[in-house]
């Protein structure tokens, strides 16, 4: 018999550490960062990745050997698929020191850290709990970075940056940046690309070398981005821990990855509470949930649980206005198109009108505050490309509410504001409505973009400008009437600052229409005297825009309510 020679331990991951300090495992509050090159034992290094908190995401960098980690727990950790990019200070090129309608400044925990936190979880990313942040402020180990909206005083976005010469004494002098998240409501050019700039100079000027950050290997946006401030690819890799919260960065394409936020986020909800899901049309966004014997179907929020004829109501806006307002509810007067003439007389009595079409969704045909006979013909036949039917409406001036009821509650509530670009005296209409558009798109999965279509160059037009003009620095333009989220709106929650008696008016409706799930949107015409009229009810109301509200949580409780649970945790 042949004798096996004895396996041996894997060599060390790093031969040509040059660090004075070892085995550095650094806290940033949404998980630890270790530092692969201060590690001579490939098994201490898999065990401090192992040692991660529930909810939380370790992240190994700098490992120049990651094979050697993988084959120690080749069913623990994971190679993370993300690029490793470097800005050195000799290829670095100043640019605009700051941008009109933001500043940026450094991080107050003490006021920064809840509206930090409404940012990261609208980027469905790791929250970082307050009080770590507050003991962390005075350390200079780390620092934070927060756009912040000069009018407003609102905060657009943050990063963080770690020095390494102050964590691990590092002989290089580099600087890694972290958690770089920009609010998808923002509409100001740049926030990302001055943020970066900021944090660069700032660790230039105290004498550091070079500054690193890692990206996915598919996110073209952000890696034009860097590579336009000389940031280049570097060979270093990251290496993660299996866990859930990374489930999808090493589980590769699933069905549910096709599907979108809306779908997904009900998904997700039923998963943790160990509800069965299958995919049934990956397209349609429908799906089936089951527990205990019993099974229902669903189209986002859209359930078997909605009859067909609430759902008829909803969609036909014309019944939809009948239904509520023989229930004593208010709503805009309206009309069937008829003739010219007709129409014409419509115009003349109420002076502003909508015009739409009776069945449809996204707010596609949909043409609003419409003064002249010629606009609304020609709005009339665009809105006939997707119902036969179309409406004229009155035009009710003010501002556009989404409340959102789920068994009879009022789960959220949002003011909805049309699609706005923000002037900075360079870029022309068309440039800005492509950047914010994929703003939009990258904070929604894809489901919101403002079209380049008649009803947009419509509103340009009015405004006086074309597609391809200047506007001034800092000076807004509304680029749609409608408030809709698939046209590139932006949403503002207002849950907390809702009257009771709007409250209270959104529950009757849903009442009157027997719906179990519903959005209904109104105008609001004045906010002191709670003049409010219904325009519509949308039945598969998108749960994924209220988040943070238990949106989903409160669906699944509709649908299984033997499976409700008591307490969430807090950070996620």
């Amino acid at each position: 018999m042949v004798a096996l020679p004895e396996l041996k331990k894997p060599m060390p991951t790093n031969r040509f550490k040059d660090q004075e300090s070892e085995n550095i495992v650094f806290d940033c509050g949404w998980g630890r960062l270790i530092f692969g090159n201060t590690f001579d034992d490939p098994e201490q290094l898999v065990d401090a990745l192992r040692n991660e908190q529930r909810g939380k995401r370790n992240i190994v960098i700098y490992s120049s050997e990651p094979h050697v980690a993988l084959s120690i727990a080749p069913q623990e950790v994971f190679l993370d698929p993300s690029h490793h990019f470097r800005l050195l200070k000799e290829n670095y090129k100043p640019g605009p020191k700051r941008r009109e309608g933001f500043c940026i400044r450094s991080f107050d925990a003490r006021r920064d850290i809840d509206r930090m936190n409404q940012i990261y979880q609208s980027r469905d990313m790791v929250l970082v709990d307050p009080s770590y942040l507050r003991e962390m402020e005075n350390q200079g180990k780390m620092s934070l970075f927060v756009a912040e909206d000069t009018k407003t005083g609102k905060i657009l976005g943050v990063i963080t940056c770690l020095d390494h010469e102050k964590i691990y004494r590092d002989k290089q002098k580099g600087v890694s940046l972290w958690a770089l998240a920009v609010d998808p409501q923002a509409i100001q050019p740049g926030i990302g690309e001055l943020l970066l700039r900021h944090s660069a100079e700032h660790f230039f000027r105290a004498g550091r070398e070079f500054i690193d950050l890692s990206v996915l290997h598919d996110n073209d946006q952000a890696i034009g981005l860097y590579q336009k401030l000389g940031f280049h690819k570097v060979s270093f890799f990251f290496i993660k821990h299996k866990s859930a919260i990374n489930e999808k960065l090493y589980t590769g394409l699933i069905p549910e990855n096709l599907l979108n936020p809306y779908a997904m986020i009900i998904i997700n909800e039923a998963r943790r509470r160990g509800i069965a899901t299958e995919i049934l049309d990956d397209e349609l966004n429908l799906f089936s949930l089951s527990f205990g014997g019993r099974t229902i179907r669903c189209r986002e929020s859209l359930s078997e649980l909605t009859s067909s004829i609430a759902l008829q109501i909803c969609s036909d806006k014309a019944l939809t206005q009948k239904v509520l307002q023989d229930n004593g509810l208010k709503v805009p007067r309206q009309m069937i198109v008829s003739t010219p003439e007709h129409n014409v007389e419509f115009l003349n009595k109420y002076r502003r009108i909508v015009v739409k079409p009776a069945q449809g969704e996204q707010g596609v045909g949909v043409s609003v505050d419409l003064s002249n006979p010629e606009e609304v013909e020609l709005a009339v036949e665009r809105a006939r490309k997707v119902s036969e039917t179309v409406l004229l409406e009155e035009f009710v001036a003010g501002r556009d509410l989404r409340v959102l009821v789920i068994n009879n509650e009022v789960v959220a509530a949002a003011f909805r504001q049309p699609a706005q670009i923000k002037g900075n005296g360079v870029f022309t209409i068309r440039e800005l409505i492509e950047k914010q558009s994929r703003r939009r798109q990258s904070a929604t999965g894809g489901e919101s973009s403002i079209p380049l279509d008649e009803e947009t160059l419509r509103c340009i037009q009015a405004a006086g400008y074309t597609l391809d003009s200047i506007i001034g620095v800092g000076e807004r333009l509304n680029v749609r009437k409608t408030a809709n989220l698939h046209t590139g709106g932006t949403i503002h929650d207002v849950t907390d600052q809702l009257h009771p008696e709007l409250a209270q008016a959104c529950l009757q409706a849903a009442q009157a229409l027997q719906i179990p799930v519903v959005g209904i949107d109104l105008i609001i015409v004045d906010d002191q005297k709670l003049k409010y009229k219904i325009i519509e009810a949308n039945e598969r109301p998108g749960l994924a825009n209220h988040e943070p509200h238990p949106t989903a949580e409160r669906f699944i409780d509709l649908l299984f309510p033997q499976t409700k649970v008591q307490n969430k945790l807090e950070y996620l």
